[in-house]
């Protein structure tokens, strides 16, 4: 007799037989889309509750995706147009898609599903959280696709997939076009902003001529500073930093490749308490120095103020930084100190000389600027070319180091220049002022606005530039009761050191060659 075979039977866990039922769908929510969808074609005030937080690409299903395109078209049409059901059919109608979204016969099903707006936003949120759910599922297997790719660079995956995940988060996910209609109108809102909006439009400076002239530091603009070594550059940008830090309480992010954080903040206590960078240096301060020092330093303390000392960054770990911090603490203004020390990294491709090199940052600063559309200022060096021109040092844009794309990727280009340095005492001008603790912000190069060549007052025992005070007068011993007065220089304090006593009498010798500022 034949022996009846023991098979045992196969065990399929409950997981497994969960998911055969779920397959591999999409996240969605066709019913909820459904919701909406007919919430706004019964309510006149539905389309405005939810049409600046969904875009038609958010739907899941296609022909959702053309009716609520259809609405937003009526939305956003000068003037609105009702949203009904007669007038999404006639546009639908217009746009060539009412039979492929199902008819009339649809939109009047959508209307029956639904008999309020109550929870439109709720339902919305939900519709916006499944197509992120997507987008999530779309970009991880991209990634895991160009992971199992040898010939992609590691750098270039992390980058990228950091990018996609801020869009994400920023809910700004990138878009093939935009419609003039939308462009046009969110022109008109900007401009209608910034005529309701007290002051200036973009970031001020806290230079008045300065703010003026640009309106401030405007979003998305790549802006370079550049001087030759010893005119400035770091003093101009912590002036600036602290202006708009504790003067405006705008937060800011400073990349330090030169100096360390604790160099730039004593730097900053020097100009905020008026005690010079010698004595700080040195610790040798008078009992009414020290309170002096604790008392003034308290605004700075409370500063939105972020500074990185990180040596020799790349672009990819500064695009990193500057994404979190823009997240994680709304910075308003990235300061980069300064562009040639930066290196391309592990993403730069074929070795390539130095030239092409800093093309490469400048180009990766100004789309930065343009991802986080917030100001991005990077400081710069000169080329020696300066120094070997006749009477006039005054820079040139021909004297923009290393590369041509510098001048060409940035929104605005500008100059430091200090004649008192070169031992020049008068300004090239019809009145032939004094050069005496000044120094002049040029503006080379401005796409959206005109030139000027802005002159304000250089303070080189506090390591500050602030405002030329509308005189044309200097920082002198002769004026205490004017210079601790003026409403405009808020870092005046009194006894400051005369630039002509013994102190004073050396600065423009004592120049270290890593600074900018005479120590």
């Amino acid at each position: 007799m034949e022996k009846s075979l023991n098979i045992s039977p196969v065990r399929v866990d409950k997981t497994t037989i969960i998911n055969l039922e779920k397959g591999k769908l999409p996240p969605q929510a066709v019913d909820i889309e459904e919701a909406v969808l007919g919430a706004m074609l019964i309510d006149i005030k539905a389309p405005g509750e939810v049409i600046d937080l969904l875009q038609p690409e958010v739907f899941y299903k296609e022909a959702h995706k053309y009716i609520y395109e259809a609405i937003t078209q009526l939305f956003h049409s000068t003037p609105p147009q009702p949203i009904d059901l007669l007038t999404v059919s006639a546009q639908l109608k217009r746009n060539g898609k009412l039979e492929l979204v199902g008819s009339d016969f649809y939109l009047i099903q959508l209307t029956q599903k639904i008999a309020s707006s109550a929870h439109i936003v709720f339902h919305a949120r939900i519709i916006l959280q499944k197509y992120i759910q997507r987008s999530l599922i779309t970009i991880s297997s991209k990634l895991i696709e160009d992971c199992y790719d040898e010939g992609m660079d590691v750098f270039d995956l992390l980058d990228t997939a950091e990018t996609n995940l801020y869009e994400i988060t920023q809910g700004n996910l990138k878009k093939g076009y935009e419609t003039a209609q939308s462009l046009v109108n969110q022109a008109k809102q900007r401009i209608e902003e910034i005529s309701n909006k007290e002051g200036l439009s973009g970031i001020p400076t806290g230079f008045r001529k300065l703010d003026e002239l640009t309106s401030g530091w405007q979003p998305s603009d790549l802006i370079i500073i550049a001087a030759r070594p010893g005119m400035g550059k770091t003093a101009f940008v912590l002036s600036m930093a602290r202006n708009i830090a504790v003067g405006s309480n705008e937060p800011v992010a400073l990349f330090s490749l030169e100096m360390s954080s604790v160099q730039l903040i004593t730097r900053l206590i020097s100009s905020e308490t008026g005690l010079t960078s010698e004595k700080l240096r040195k610790g040798t301060l008078e009992p009414h120095e020290w309170e002096q020092l604790n008392v003034k330093v308290k605004d700075l303390e409370k500063a939105p103020l972020y500074i990185d000392d990180t040596p020799s960054l790349s672009i990819f770990d500064l695009r990193a930084k500057a994404r979190r911090l823009v997240s994680q603490h709304g910075i308003k203004l990235i300061v980069i100190d300064y562009l040639q020390l930066m290196s391309a990294g592990s993403s730069s491709k074929g070795g390539g000389n130095r030239e092409q090199e800093i093309s490469m940052i400048s180009r990766s600063l100004k789309g930065l600027a343009k991802e986080l559309n917030v100001p991005v200022i990077a400081l710069s060096q000169l080329s020696r070319a300066v120094e070997t021109r006749g009477s006039s040092k005054r820079p040139l844009l021909s004297d923009l180091r290393e590369s041509g794309a510098i001048e060409q990727d940035a929104d605005i280009v500008s100059f430091i220049y200090r004649p008192e340095y070169y031992k020049i005492d008068n300004w090239d001008d019809e009145e032939a002022a004094p050069t005496t603790n000044q120094g002049e912000f040029i503006v080379a190069k401005h796409r959206n606005g005109s030139l000027d060549n802005i002159r304000l007052k250089f303070i080189g025992s506090l390591g500050k530039f602030d405002n030329l005070d509308e005189y044309g007068m200097t920082y002198d011993d002769s004026m205490p009761s004017k210079m601790n007065l003026d409403a405009h220089n808020p870092f005046i304090t009194p006894n400051l050191p005369s630039p002509n006593d013994a102190f004073g009498s050396s600065m423009n010798n004592n120049f270290d060659e890593n600074s900018d500022v005479p120590f």
